[in-house]
């Protein structure tokens, strides 16, 4: 007797949508399309529709071709999220507290791009975005996104593991986590500003969690570099965690033996913990974690354990019980 275990992203059948509805919504999507086609090729490379942001049209910057192999290793179980989506309902509170943060994000300068690495490493240095490429091979992996504000999406990511990044810097022995840390320019930022918030933003991760397969850095999305706006031009991507956990345009990589306090952790202790493990049976003090809203559609679906990469992932929290696991 043949006994088949389901992958944690799996569905059965019975869930999956209707063929009518995927059939009206290609049709939309093609009538969409035709429309930015008819407003020129070059304006639909540039322009934002400015019905998205309830005013003018937003000139993007230019994103080069990031193209890389697909990893199929990494199935996500549901369709990958538009990339209007994706790029248009973003949290990067640097630069505005609101989602459509798409055009104040374009003041952002991504080249030249430096990422400091130190602490508990053999050698403290700075490494240039594009010597650190080298170092590297890209792949593309399609990873389910859960926010911890109850919404998702799926992204065909660019990049490579965050193992290869450790690999890179030689942590000591006695390393114990990775704490990332964020850009913070006034200049172009106008949300550091406001003083609403201790910025950099940082978050870490033990080193048993960023040596995980799953755990990756992304240079692009979509075949193209990142915009601005999802975290150019390098963010961490930690996909069984609430994407929180996934600090953007990182700067700078600290190795230590002691357990950092993360950026929301700092702020309310009692609703963003340490861990950040996506749980539906774990509310958060103001919501529940139960369902998780599909950008693209807003379907309301059951949110996953895990955002349902257990296989992958829930061996390193054994004999944690009693820690805030989820929180």
């Amino acid at each position: 007797m043949q006994i088949r275990i389901r992958r944690g992203w799996e569905i059965p059948e019975s869930r999956a949508t209707p063929e009518a509805v995927v059939t009206a919504r290609r049709s939309l999507l093609g009538a969409g399309a035709g429309l930015i086609a008819s407003a020129g090729a070059a304006q639909a490379q540039w322009l934002k529709p400015a019905w998205l942001f309830g005013g003018a049209p937003v000139k993007e910057q230019p994103r080069q071709p990031r193209e890389a192999p697909r990893n199929a290793r990494y199935q996500p179980g549901r369709d990958v999220t538009p990339e209007i989506n994706t790029t248009t309902y973003n949290n990067y509170y640097e630069f505005g507290t609101s989602k459509n943060v798409v055009g104040p994000a374009q003041a952002l300068v991504v080249e030249p791009w430096t990422i400091r690495i130190e602490g508990m490493v053999a050698s403290p240095r700075s490494i240039g975005i594009d010597d650190l490429l080298k170092q590297v091979t890209l792949e593309e992996r399609v990873y389910r996104h859960r926010c911890v504000e109850a919404w998702a999406m799926t992204v065909p990511w660019v990049g490579f593991p965050l193992a290869d990044l450790l690999r890179i810097a030689e942590p000591q022995a006695g390393a114990k986590y990775v704490v990332f840390q964020t850009l913070a320019d006034d200049k172009m930022m106008p949300g550091i500003s406001e003083g609403f918030y201790p910025y950099p933003y940082t978050d870490g991760l033990t080193m048993a969690e960023a040596a995980n397969e799953l755990a990756f850095l992304s240079v692009g999305m979509f075949g193209k570099s990142l915009p601005p706006q999802n975290g150019a031009p390098i963010r961490v991507l930690m996909p069984w965690k609430y994407g929180f956990k996934g600090p953007k345009s990182i700067v700078k990589v600290i190795f230590t033996d002691k357990r950092p306090i993360s950026f929301w952790e700092a702020l309310q202790d009692t609703e963003y913990g340490f861990w950040a493990n996506v749980n539906p049976a774990v509310p958060h003090p103001r919501w529940s974690q139960a369902r998780e809203r599909l950008l693209g559609t807003d379907e309301m679906v059951p949110t996953q354990i895990w955002n349902g990469y257990g296989e992958f992932v829930a061996d390193m929290y054994k004999g944690l019980e009693k820690e805030r696991l989820f929180a």
